[in-house]
């Protein structure tokens, strides 16, 4: 990472001029993660809209670097920061729920998944109250086919639209994206804007009460008051992640201020001083630990970018 963030912020200002949005250089990511650790981006790009995001990477030189984040629930930023452009949505635009006719509601990709789940029950759509179970938003959802609670995104997706890195507005049907378990064939370049949901005809005191189950389920299984990044480790097929963790001994087991959590052994915590290093590497012990119990080798479900070691 370049000692003097403001010199790349200088010089993606003079390749794109008529950008909207707003870029910050060496602005520190740690308070946009559920585990609020992590280094600085390089330059953080806020966008103004789609056409502004469109405009900036059709213009932004091709040696940067681009990593996109969204609610930060499933992510370890690193240490040592992120080099080249952090882009992150959010806002009215990219945050607007419109329900249509046909039972149908579009969201953009900065949407919680919580607050769409509830505007669809309030207008009477069931089949997406799953994703009150989601700690998410939509543009990670559609990234890895997000599911929780028998139901995943892909059971109701129609399309979903997004913009390349060369600046190119894409759109994908629900079929072109090849939609697997917590894997979507998206192109890894496509940033994702929005998206358009296929809901039923359903009683919204049913729907709102079925979410108010999830609510209850997950506040007595999962640490959701904690520090944490959601489920760690994505389940191997015939197991669940967390019987492996737990077989192999790993409940609660500590590095220095990170935690496998004693309520729910496939949740790391921040007991609040821990840094990434101390989350990624407990991640990587416990992934041993039960690679020598069972010998099964868990895959991380939480996504993890940046520079290990120091800050910058």
């Amino acid at each position: 990472m370049t000692a003097v963030p403001a010199g790349l912020a200088a010089r993606i200002s003079a390749a794109a001029p008529e950008t909207r949005g707003r870029l910050t250089p060496g602005a520190e990511l740690a308070p946009f993660t559920w585990f609020r650790v992590g280094g600085p981006a390089e330059v953080l790009f806020n966008p103004a809209d789609e056409a502004d995001l469109s405009y900036f990477l059709k213009n932004l030189p091709a040696d940067i670097p681009v990593t996109t984040i969204g609610l930060g629930s499933n992510l370890i930023v690193r240490d040592g920061g992120v080099a080249g452009v952090v882009i992150r949505l959010g806002g009215k635009v990219f945050g607007e729920i419109v329900v249509e006719q046909g039972f149908r509601l579009r969201a953009g990709a900065a949407a919680p998944d919580m607050r769409v789940a509830k505007v669809a029950a309030e207008a009477g759509i069931d089949g997406l109250a799953f994703l009150r179970g989601i700690p998410g938003a939509i543009g990670g959802a559609l990234r890895m086919n997000a599911g929780a609670h028998g139901g995943e995104t892909r059971d109701v997706l129609l399309s979903a639209r997004g913009v390349d890195r060369k600046g190119e507005v894409v759109e994908f049907t629900v079929e072109d994206l090849h939609m697997t378990y917590r894997h979507s064939a998206a192109p890894e370049d496509v940033i994702f804007t929005s998206a358009l949901f296929q809901g039923r005809p359903g009683e919204p005191a049913k729907i709102l009460a079925e979410m108010e189950r999830i609510t209850e389920a997950r506040e007595k299984s999962q640490p959701i008051r904690e520090k944490t990044g959601g489920s760690t480790f994505k389940n191997p097929p015939g197991d669940k992640a967390w019987q492996l963790i737990d077989r192999a001994g790993c409940r609660g087991l500590v590095l220095g201020d990170a935690q496998v959590s004693p309520m729910h052994c496939n949740f790391l915590i921040n007991r609040g001083a821990a840094s990434a290093a101390d989350i990624e590497n407990l991640g990587e012990d416990v992934r041993a630990r039960v690679k020598a119990a069972t010998g099964v080798e868990l895959q991380w479900e939480i996504k993890r970018i940046g520079i290990k070691g120091a800050r910058p």
